[in-house]
């Protein structure tokens, strides 16, 4: 009897596992779609590292990716570890067998988190994530963790643009001691804000 229950105890936890790196898997295709990203362009840019196949495999499920795999490929993608990873939300997900999904679920991968919701306030300035890289000094940095913060938030990491809202401005503004209007300004001079 104490055999038995062994025996079912290592298959919930084998399923358990293998339902994880689904997941895991899964998140790692939205990060890498939400980058615009091809497994082949992955391949490319991490000088062969990550195989267009093994990745591939990452992302189906059918392999385990290693921790420090993990923390390289974040670098690469320039995401924290935790973005590659399924999150509370998905967790009512992964940790299920297969024949225990939650309502409406299709399968063991989490889904793609909701998309942010629209801005209630019209006022948004649209930020150029690619002229970002290029502005140097320390405005570059304080705005860069200011908008990574918000990217996290949204789990949105297109890294091209990203569209704030008017307050989100405000407060950047009091981080550098000014006014938004000069905010608005100084953006423009650096060639970040975008006009829509």
């Amino acid at each position: 009897m104490a055999e038995e229950t062994a025996t079912s105890a290592d298959e919930e936890y084998s399923q358990a596992a293998q339902s994880y790196i689904r997941a895991v898997g899964a998140r790692l295709r939205v990060v890498r779609n939400q980058l615009g990203l091809s497994l082949q362009a992955v391949e490319a840019t991490s000088n062969q590292e990550f195989k267009a196949s093994v990745l591939g495999a990452y992302e189906r499920g059918e392999r385990a990716v290693s921790v420090s795999r993990l923390q390289r490929l974040a670098k690469l993608y320039s995401v924290s570890v935790d973005q590659l990873l399924p999150h509370e939300s998905d967790a009512t997900r992964w940790w299920m067998s297969k024949d225990a999904e939650a309502p409406g679920s299709s399968g063991g991968a989490p889904p793609e988190r909701p998309a942010a919701q629209p801005w209630q306030n019209s006022d948004t300035v649209t930020i150029d994530l690619t002229r970002l890289r290029d502005v140097s000094g320390p405005e570059r940095d304080l705005i860069r963790r200011f908008v990574s913060m918000i990217q996290v938030q949204r789990q949105d990491f297109n890294g091209q643009l990203i569209t704030i809202r008017s307050s989100d401005v405000r407060a950047i503004a009091c981080l550098f001691g000014m006014t938004p209007d000069a905010m608005g300004r100084r953006l423009d001079e650096l060639s970040l804000r975008i006009n829509t």
